[in-house]
């Protein structure tokens, strides 16, 4: 059964593993049409060769790493590749290299899809060559760690087989040339006490109490795909987490409007569309201020997002920072379709994130305007002129400088900031090159946007801090709107460093490891998935335990990197297969109900291996008195095993489902080093407990013998009565006093007797189990000569039922010593 449970074990760790690259797989095209022989014809994808065009249309799947040939409004969905939902423009003519590769508007990559348009595009990177595979191949590269549990467990397996393996051999030795046993009688003896040393039901206890975890932790919103990763948490020292959608609800809303000397207060929250827009407290229409009707005339222009209302609820269609956009032009009651229907879109510039920016011109009666919204220093330092009060002048540097600061005022709030500004176009410029269009600008303001820290999350930091976990935000936005969201939810307090990016990209790996060591403040902002890798790798080799955040394809190398990745349920496939653990909500506060419960399975996993282990000093101390003493041997190996495999295995389990203890986020992560087998292990399992229930088996097992007329050096025939009963009275014996033992258990440093004796409700099903079997060993006949029972008498049970609260009150008393000494 061991063997089973343990190949099952393994097998299903080694399928979860490998189905992140079946999840790549899966994202690319059976079909693909290209051209050739001057012909079109439909091919199987996986026939595309180098040099190939592909023909695409709306709902395609693009096969290969392709540049861009012709294109006619092109879009593709490149979600699978960096996370963002917001399908992105594609265009045929040269363009500037991006900061990242996969940002290049006039390539396209295998695996994103296209929502609208068509194009066509030649082939240059096919299977292994493309990108998706790089991000398949660094996924497949990065090998699992064994846990710190599997590590543990591995040690433990092999220090008490050392132990039993060293202890057989002597006892053999000692039976076969000083007691002078017969050899097929001293190997027994030596098989015996082996059997003894080794906690047979150690294994299927770990797995099932893991597998249990597992499922409570899905009812907390947590599903978890490797059952080795529940106990890791527990041990985690550092958490890097996202900001949009997981410490936050990833809802936006407009809160503040600037423009020129002017700042106006928007109300209302979420999606809905109410809400009024405040200056001084009056409200104020677009028909009244020129630079509100041209801010949200671009705020509604350079939008690609729709708000959606169906069943009486709003929900936002593409990005929720234009989604926030378009419900404050609700607010206001500003017409964007009728603005749209009178200035047509010719084309845009879509956003990149090397130019922090996006262009949508329009026309109307002939001229060409572009309305250009992005990161304010951007924009701002684009800009030559502004509108002020319908009238538009010079922007001098020292006012830039004020607005900037106006910025980084709001900013500094926890809020989300865009500027936006407009050029009237020359007859005869291209529109290709956003470098000539988005330049000589008229700035029109500024809109700050909100989105609030979920629910709870303050708390789960607080949590975190008391547990002496350290939070790491990494983030694409913003460093000061980073800033002030860390600090209103407790992850910062005091000075903090902000990392960004590019900062991050000349550091070397020394440089960053000495900065993750000293600043305990920290935050790094503007990265990108790849930093995520590296940023785990150096705390990996700094002997942290990590665990990682993320959700899109770029992220699952760093997922697998880390100790624990954990996808977010909203994210892609491939990231929720590259990860550990999958939070269905995507709340960071469901990271902290998992890592409590990490630990509580690590705890609980302390007290099961403890109650097994007691018994393994009742059961080997028989052995050593046979040979010292030349007693009849006082325990059979049936007995043992009737013990190992049978009374014990259902309470061990119910200890494995023991609630957390109150102070158990109250304490430090357990250094990475901690031995599962420590000091208090041994003390409390085989020399505390294991002792006095030691010297209970023993002294019921004289006084059955010599109630019976037994003398010392008297000989005694495994078939003689007097044998048996002596013999059952010591298994039963230990059975009574594991059940003190298990009660007592159910707490590593609290008293019982204080937090319920069955709180846990398993712990009264683990008791009639042990009971049930002790019973049907003893006094069900065809099972009598296996195990060489025979039942004691009234006395003898009397005696033996008082076992079980005298282990219990010992154990209390020691832990009541061990609360005064702390």
């Amino acid at each position: 059964m061991v063997i089973i449970i343990n190949a099952l074990f393994s097998f299903w760790q080694e399928y979860e593993a490998e189905k992140a690259a079946e999840a790549l797989k899966n994202i690319l095209p059976v079909m693909v049409k290209v051209i050739r022989a001057s012909k079109e014809v439909l091919i199987p994808a996986a026939d595309v060769v180098h040099g190939d065009v592909i023909i695409l249309e709306e709902g395609d799947t693009v096969p290969a790493d392709a540049r861009i040939l012709e294109s006619h409004n092109l879009r593709v969905d490149a979600s699978a590749l960096t996370g963002e939902s917001k399908p992105v423009r594609k265009v045929s003519h040269p363009v500037r290299e991006a900061d990242n590769y996969i940002d290049t508007e006039n390539i396209l990559f295998a695996g994103t899809q296209v929502t609208s348009g068509t194009g066509r595009a030649a082939v240059f990177a096919t299977g292994r060559d493309t990108e998706f595979s790089r991000i398949a191949a660094l996924t497949q590269e990065v090998r699992e760690e064994p846990s710190p549990l599997q590590r543990q467990i591995s040690l433990a397996a092999r220090i008490i087989g050392a132990l039993a393996v060293a202890m057989g051999v002597i006892l053999f030795l000692v039976n076969l040339y000083i007691v002078r046993l017969p050899l097929e009688t001293a190997f027994i003896f030596a098989i015996g006490l082996m059997v003894a040393n080794v906690p047979e039901g150690l294994l299927p206890s770990v797995t099932l109490s893991l597998a249990a975890s597992a499922r409570k932790m899905a009812r907390e919103n947590a599903l978890v795909k490797r059952l080795s990763s529940v106990e890791t948490l527990g041990s985690t020292t550092i958490i890097c987490t996202d900001k949009t959608g997981t410490l936050t609800r990833g809802e936006m809303t407009v809160r503040k409007i600037w423009i020129p000397h002017k700042v106006i207060e928007v109300t209302g929250s979420g999606y809905r569309p109410e809400g009024q827009f405040l200056f001084r407290g009056e409200p104020v229409s677009h028909r009244d201020m020129a630079e509100l009707k041209l801010l949200m005339r671009a705020a509604t222009f350079c939008n690609d997002s729709a708000l959606i209302h169906e069943e009486g609820e709003w929900s936002v269609l593409g990005d929720s920072t234009e989604g926030a956009l378009l419900v404050a032009a609700e607010k206001l009651g500003f017409d964007a379709e009728a603005e749209l229907e009178a200035m047509p879109r010719i084309t845009e510039l879509p956003f990149d994130s090397r130019r922090k920016s996006m262009t949508s011109i329009h026309e109307k009666s002939g001229k060409r305007v572009a309305y250009v919204k992005g990161a304010p220093k951007k924009i701002i330092g684009l800009s030559e002129r502004i509108s002020v009060d319908g009238r538009v002048r010079a922007l001098h540097e020292d006012e830039k400088e004020r607005i900037i600061g106006i910025h980084d005022e709001m900013a500094s709030k926890g809020l989300r900031v865009l500027a936006f500004a407009y050029r009237e176009l020359p007859e005869d410029l291209e529109v290709r090159d956003p470098g000539e269009v988005e330049r000589d600008l008229i700035l029109v303001g500024m809109a700050a946007m909100y989105d609030p820290p979920r629910e709870g999350v303050k708390e789960a930091v607080e949590h975190c801090k008391t547990a002496g976990i350290r939070i790491i935000m990494i983030t694409g936005d913003y460093g000061l709107t980073a800033e002030a969201i860390a600090r209103e939810i407790g992850i910062v307090e005091g000075e903090c460093r902000i990392i960004k990016g590019k900062e991050l990209d000349k550091l070397k790996d020394t440089e960053l490891r000495g900065i993750l060591a000293r600043e305990r403040n920290l935050i790094f902002a503007r990265a990108v998935p790849e930093h995520k890798m590296r940023i785990a790798s150096v705390l990996e080799d700094s002997d942290e335990i990590v665990a990682m955040t993320g959700d899109g394809v770029n992220d699952a190398p760093a997922l697998r990197k880390a100790d624990i990745g954990v996808a977010m349920g909203s994210g892609t496939d491939v990231a929720k297969e590259a990860a550990d653990i999958v939070l269905a909500d995507d709340n960071f506060a469901s990271i902290v109900t998992a890592v409590r419960e990490g630990r509580t399975v690590y705890e609980n996993i302390r007290k099961f291996i403890t109650y097994i282990f007691s018994h393994e000093t009742a059961e080997i101390v028989p052995f050593i008195m046979m040979v010292l003493f030349s007693i009849p041997l006082p325990i059979t190996i049936m007995q043992i095993l009737a013990i190992d495999l049978g009374t014990d295995t259902l309470p061990a389990l119910a200890l494995g489902r023991s609630p957390p203890e109150s102070d158990v986020m109250k304490l430090p992560p357990r250094p990475p080093s901690e031995r599962l087998l420590n000091r208090e292990v041994i003390l409390r399992g085989y020399l505390f407990t294991g002792t006095i229930e030691a010297a209970l088996i023993m002294a019921a097992y004289f006084l059955v013998l010599y109630s019976g007329g037994w003398l010392p050096g008297q000989e005694l025939s495994a078939s003689d009565p007097l044998y048996m009963r002596a013999t059952t009275a010591v298994f039963a014996g230990i059975v009574m006093a594991q059940l003190g033992n298990l009660l007592s258990s159910q707490t590593l440093r609290s008293s019982a007797l204080e937090v319920g004796l069955l709180r846990n409700r398993w712990i009264p099903a683990g008791m009639v189990f042990a009971i049930s079997v002790m019973l049907l060993v003893i006094y069900l006949p065809p099972l009598q000569p296996i195990f060489g029972t025979s039942p004691p008498g009234i006395r003898e049970w009397f005696i033996l039922i008082f076992f079980t609260p005298i282990v219990f009150l010992t154990d209390e008393m020691r832990k009541f010593i061990q609360r005064r000494l702390a």
